[in-house]
């Protein structure tokens, strides 16, 4: 499946906005470790490698432009080790004997609705020192060619939500601003990120 999603500073208003007529599913916590080697050789290529309490997921991109992002999301160790090419038993092995260390370590309150057809998340990441509120509006597809369709669907809705279009960072770039600008700094370089 294809993650389609399109991100939002959230504030009391778009919140309720967002909620007054989806139906809750459920609130979650879970913890988020993000991984790269220390010249940072995936998160310059738009690569995330991240355990979410206690298991690895890869988001690698399909596409990007100003209004969202779209991943492919791999989930199993195996074909995390294959994409990556790492060598080991296993992947934390795989990881180690590469070099690679924890970035960023942050924990998500997130609460999920259904409205239609899409999936919205509302979430408060906790860093070490400070709070960050954020919201999305997700569509699954099952093809690349179903990107550009969902994506138009997302705009929509976020529109007759009366939702501000502009630029947003994710829960881990914002970390990244905050407490570690020389990481930042290679995103920004990289164009991964814009200022």
């Amino acid at each position: 499946m294809i993650e389609v999603e399109r991100k939002f500073v959230m504030n009391k208003e778009n919140a309720d906005s967002l909620t007054k007529n989806a139906k809750f599913l459920r609130e979650i916590v879970f913890t988020d470790i993000y991984y790269d080697t220390p010249d940072h050789k995936l998160t310059t290529k738009d690569i995330w490698l991240r355990k979410r309490n206690g298991k690895f997921e890869l988001k690698i991109p399909l596409g990007r432009n100003e209004q969202a992002d779209q991943y492919k999301e791999i989930e199993t160790e195996d074909e995390i080790k294959k994409e990556l090419k790492l060598n080991g038993k296993d992947l934390s092995e795989g990881l180690q004997k590469n070099g690679f260390k924890e970035f960023c370590t942050c924990t998500t309150t997130r609460k999920k609705y259904k409205n239609g057809q899409f999936t919205i998340d509302l979430d408060q990441v906790e860093f070490k020192k400070g709070t960050y509120c954020i919201g999305e509006i997700e569509l699954m597809v099952k093809t690349e060619s179903e990107m550009e369709k969902a994506l138009q669907q997302i705009s929509k809705f976020a529109k007759s939500q009366k939702l501000t279009f502009a630029p947003v960072r994710g829960k881990v770039v914002e970390y990244l601003s905050r407490f570690n600008p020389e990481h930042y700094k290679a995103l920004l370089n990289a164009g991964v990120i814009k200022a």
